[in-house]
């Protein structure tokens, strides 16, 4: 029986890129991989049929001979191959073999501990000011009585007899040689005869420690914090963890938060507005003034330049910015309403309709101010 065109198995042309080879043998393995068509002797056939003919055409210099020549350019095909380029198989299913067991890497030795998160609400001015706060943090560490070893004090873990400290059984799966985890030290390379009694074998036990933070002035919501090496403890004498604070500010009564600006909204009397003055406002600092300058209208908004949040960075600050409206009084004394009467009097009847002005440069304002004069 003769056997097929290579190209013709790995459903390409002869001017397929080598990307696209790789591409077809991948999808063709994974379709009759045995370990998915488990008693079907067809699949794998094409299993090992699509492994040969990827083991050729993905190595130029076979390639070129088997365009040339054929499959006599190449050994015959069969003869050329060789299996042993495949025991890598993670190169070529791009890190999927774990699907399939194989490939696995090995988990013994030194492995890092696992970072740590940490959510810390802080009030608004904790954040404008900055601050130092100590949290509770509950972590795994180092048994102490074993010194991470797992094993009871005066004995130490041992050479796994079921894959003799690699961590990993290997077989041959027709022309692969494959590995799984091994189930007897799950990966280890080592197993505990005797455990310690105080992390019962873990090498960790949970302990809560107390931690100091800085808190920078200028953090916003959703910033966090590293502390290096505050996570849990590592195993096989590994490095520990890193903790990660993230910072949720409260929401502040007057303010609110534009970036680094603070805006704020402030009610003032018409009188206020129409005369002018200066009012005092809360600001991060303390009081601050602002001067209301005559014929103000209601939704002017005022800057405080350099008034406002610190930049995280410590690069400058912004600012805060202040918007008034008027406000109307709910209840009028008699002498209040006379006073308004007689100013309605003295407007001319077009500065009330809609987009009108007074021809007087004082306008109502001016107006105003000649009544409460």
């Amino acid at each position: 029986m003769s056997k097929r065109d290579y190209y013709e198995i790995l459903e390409v042309t002869k001017t397929a890129t080598d990307q696209e080879i790789k591409s077809s043998y991948r999808r063709l393995a994974l379709k009759f991989h045995p370990d998915r068509n488990q008693g079907d002797k067809s699949a794998e056939e094409k299993f090992k049929e699509a492994a040969e003919a990827y083991a050729i055409l993905s190595d130029n210099e076979k390639r070129a001979r088997y365009d040339r020549f054929g499959h006599a350019g190449v050994g015959g095909g069969a003869q050329g191959f060789d299996p042993s380029q495949f025991t890598g198989f993670e190169d070529i299913f791009g890190g999927l073999g774990d699907i399939f067991g194989f490939g696995g890497s090995r988990r013994g030795g030194p492995q890092r501990g696992s970072d740590l998160r940490y959510d810390l609400e802080i009030k608004f001015e904790q954040a404008a000011k900055g601050v130092e706060t100590h949290i509770q943090i509950p972590r795994q560490e180092t048994c102490e009585t074993c010194k991470g070893s797992g094993a009871a004090p005066g004995t130490s873990p041992t050479t796994c007899p079921g894959c003799r400290g690699a961590g990993q059984i290997r077989f041959q799966q027709g022309f692969f040689t494959m590995a799984r985890t091994c189930s007897q030290c799950r990966g280890a390379g080592k197993v505990i005869s005797k455990p310690c009694q105080t992390c019962r074998g873990q090498g960790t036990t949970e302990q809560t420690r107390k931690l100091t933070v800085k808190i920078p002035a200028g953090i916003a919501t959703g910033q966090r914090l590293r502390l290096s090496g505050e996570g849990e403890s590592g195993t096989q004498g590994g490095p520990a963890g890193d903790l990660y604070v993230v910072i949720f500010v409260q929401e502040h009564e007057f303010f609110q938060r534009d970036g680094n600006d603070l805006h704020c909204s402030v009610p003032l009397p018409f009188t206020t507005l129409a005369l002018g003055g200066e009012i005092k406002v809360h600001g991060i600092d303390g009081e601050e003034t602002v001067k209301i300058p005559e014929s103000t209208q209601t939704g002017a908004t005022f800057r405080l330049r350099g008034k406002g949040m610190p930049d995280v960075s410590g690069r400058g600050r912004g600012d805060i910015l202040v918007t008034v409206h008027s406000v109307t009084p709910k209840k009028l004394s008699k002498e209040q309403k006379k006073l308004l009467e007689q100013l309605a009097a003295t407007l001319p009847e077009q500065s009330i309709k809609p987009h009108a002005r007074d021809e007087d440069d004082r306008g109502i304002f001016g107006k105003v101010k000649d009544i409460f004069g």
